[in-house]
């Protein structure tokens, strides 16, 4: 298990999933412990099945542990019911998703826009937010293009602002550069990369690609549901 320290922002303790199928019990995660510090850059490895989006499910508080504790930001999830849940998600964290999953409908101000709409901001203050992060993420030019309008990269960059629309403590990337080509991917880490030497953003990440991993600052490998090692690599 890494050190925990006063700056552990994510704790994981002893934590098990088991998933039922049918009559079955999958174990997707097997007594996993972890301590991640603020302004660390974690890129979550293995093979196919070995946890990896069981874990960051779980770290995204998209689902819960079987057993054990997860502590975000000194809060013990499994304490929290499905509305105190949803507000932790909407207040702490932020998510970038390998399909986007942006509203077509809406303009990319819109779409930075959204969690700052349920977190009831007032219109001037949200739109000068948004237009603050489409200046960060290099889509100034972009403001009022609907997604269709925008390039695959285009469209993650979108994605990156929104997830910092609520200045999250947390930043789950879920294979953020799986449906990008290479150059366009590497310019989508050099940002994070950015946020996270700049700006001090905690950035988890799921990704299968070695070269992607190369720009986090610490190498965790699952295999079988558990931690097959753990590496600082910067």
């Amino acid at each position: 298990m890494a050190s925990q320290t006063a700056q552990s922002l994510v704790v994981l303790e002893d934590v098990h999933k088991i998933y039922a199928m049918g009559t079955q019990q999958v174990r997707a995660l097997g007594g996993v412990s972890l301590s991640i510090d603020t302004g660390s850059f974690w890129a979550i490895m293995g093979p196919s099945g070995s946890g990896k989006s069981t874990m960051l499910n779980l770290l995204g508080c998209l689902d819960r542990p079987t057993s054990g504790h997860y502590i975000l930001n000194g809060q013990d999830v499994a304490l929290l019911d499905d509305d105190k849940l949803s507000e932790l998600r909407l207040r702490q964290l932020g998510f970038i998703f390998q399909s986007f999953n942006l509203i077509p409908q809406l303009t990319v101000q819109e779409n930075i826009e959204l969690p700052l709409y349920y977190l009831g901001w007032e219109a001037r203050p949200s739109a000068e937010r948004a237009r603050e992060l489409a200046e960060l993420v290099g889509l100034a030019d972009r403001f009022y293009h609907r997604p269709m309008e925008l390039s695959g990269g285009e469209q993650q960059r979108v994605a990156v602002a929104r997830s910092l629309a609520n200045d999250p403590v947390v930043l789950l990337a879920d294979e953020p550069t799986g449906n990008l080509d290479t150059v366009t991917g590497r310019q989508i880490m050099e940002l994070l990369a950015e946020l996270n030497n700049k700006q001090g953003k905690t950035i988890l990440m799921v990704t299968h690609e070695p070269d992607i991993a190369t720009y986090a600052t610490h190498h965790l490998h699952l295999r079988d549901g558990r931690i097959d090692r753990w590496e600082k690599t910067s």
